[in-house]
């Protein structure tokens, strides 16, 4: 009842402030140098574990900002791999990631463009299915941990070639379930709970395999799997908690 309550007082974008706020405040318990966050350049004794019923990821979210490991792997990414932080590009992010908001908006050479199917949560609501910009409109996209939630993904991963420049790039990311060669669909999986048991995650729509370069190939893409914190030691890995590679590797996305 409080919980009904609650979202009936406060907008969802108010709901995810007040989130926000509320880690901000609590992250005082977790004060320490064990973890480091490359988000908000905080430190901590440990992170919160996150994840479902069915397996919960120790040290994956940083208490402060919320950052996840695949997000503080995208961010060390972009800084060290890309010029997105340097040159004049335009940029659309699609879900972006709370923590990395502020990071990409001060950053004044970007003309920094966010779209969710939400309308909380970016500056324009579009159906990446659907995407409302003229063709060629981007140098750069960033798509994390979406297309898993897409009814037609193909028809999405088109509409992101679509609307890239050439020899523009689209950095993506997805779960992956590194054990299985092909990407899992069923129609049985028609309720949350079937989708939890199925998929790993009550909103997912499928659950990619290592099929998935090959799944963003097939509309034109030039596909490079990036496994980045492999390039760094066992102990940056460790005191970034950045994963196991099943949430955090990046395919990079090239429009030849």
């Amino acid at each position: 009842m409080i919980k009904k309550i609650y979202k009936r007082l406060f907008s969802e974008k108010r709901r995810m402030k007040n989130r926000l706020l509320f880690s901000k405040l609590t992250s005082f318990f977790y004060f320490g140098n064990t973890f480091y966050c490359n988000c908000c350049g905080k430190s901590f004794r440990k992170f919160k574990s996150k994840g479902t019923s069915l397996k919960t990821r120790p040290n994956a979210e940083c208490p402060y900002c919320t950052s996840l490991e695949r997000t503080r792997n995208l961010l060390f990414y972009i800084e060290n791999e890309t010029p997105l932080l340097k040159e004049k590009l335009r940029l659309l992010h699609f879900a972006p990631e709370w923590c990395l908001l502020p990071i990409l908006k001060k950053a004044d050479n970007l003309d920094y463009i966010t779209a969710d199917i939400n309308p909380d949560y970016a500056d324009y609501q579009v159906d990446i299915m659907d995407i409302p910009f003229p063709d060629q409109s981007f140098d750069y996209i960033i798509c994390a941990h979406v297309l898993g939630h897409v009814p037609d993904e193909k028809k999405a991963v088109e509409e992101l070639f679509r609307v890239l420049k050439n020899d523009g790039v689209a950095l993506i990311s997805t779960i992956i379930d590194l054990k299985n060669p092909v990407t899992f669909e069923t129609e049985d999986a028609d309720t949350p709970e079937k989708r939890l048991r199925y998929y790993s995650e009550p909103d997912l729509l499928r659950l990619h395999g290592r099929d998935f370069d090959q799944r963003l190939a097939r509309c034109g893409f030039k596909v490079e799997t990036i496994n980045y914190p492999a390039f760094m030691s066992a102990e940056t890995r460790k005191r970034f908690a950045l994963g196991d590679g099943s949430r955090e590797l990046i395919f990079r996305c090239t429009k030849s």
